[in-house]
């Protein structure tokens, strides 16, 4: 599989588009986060899902977990069943989120990605239910990924940012009908990620 490696050491790629990507580090203490993230991990009731891809059925390959507010049900093909119920610790940071968003959120989307062999393909978050310019904002704890973006139109120009121990990253504006975006696979040794997505469910 192609990596992609045009980021640098920390940070974020030169010219990254700001109407659709606005990253903040540092939003989440150090040592909050390394709790939060360590509780999470033991605590979910993790899944890993089957999709269907090219004709056949292929595992996931990271852990996920959907929260929402009561009978708000997911947009997804992958996650029809009732979702978990906030935990005190989502709503912590659901709280703290929200106000720089400028979003209230209904639901969260949680990814572990154990080692660099997990990952997410490209893609978009672009289904009805989320809206047609969906603000999503991301939070990440643990390991250093780079999420990758590129034009859907224009696969030359792309960008990279290096999402750190608790960082937010909101995506917004024309990102999902315009972009597509990835975390991918790494031969090089890396530590846990856990990735929280808080979302609008519509």
């Amino acid at each position: 599989m192609e990596q992609l490696s045009f980021f640098k050491d920390a940070g974020q790629s030169a010219g990254l588009p700001t109407e659709v990507l606005e990253y903040l580090p540092n939003v989440f203490d150090e040592e909050l986060g390394s709790q939060l993230m360590e509780r999470f991990i033991a605590e979910t009731p993790w899944t890993q899902k089957v999709v269907s891809m090219y004709d056949k059925q292929v595992i996931t390959p990271r852990l996920s977990a959907w929260y929402a507010d009561a009978n708000t049900y997911d947009y997804s093909s992958l996650r029809k069943s009732a979702p978990n119920i906030w935990t005190p610790e989502l709503l912590i940071i659901k709280n703290i989120v929200e106000p720089i968003a400028g979003v209230m959120f209904n639901s969260v989307l949680l990814n572990y990605y154990r080692d660099g062999s997990d990952s997410v393909a490209w893609h978009s978050d672009n289904e009805k239910a989320l809206g047609t310019h969906p603000t999503i904002a991301s939070v990440t704890f643990g390991q250093v990924r780079a999420f990758d973006i590129r034009n859907k139109l224009n696969h030359s120009e792309k960008y990279s940012v290096k999402l750190e121990h608790g960082s937010l990253l909101l995506m917004k504006g024309n990102l999902q009908s315009n972009w597509d975006h990835r975390i991918a696979k790494s031969t090089k040794a890396m530590k846990p990620r856990l990735n929280l997505t808080f979302r609008v469910v519509v």
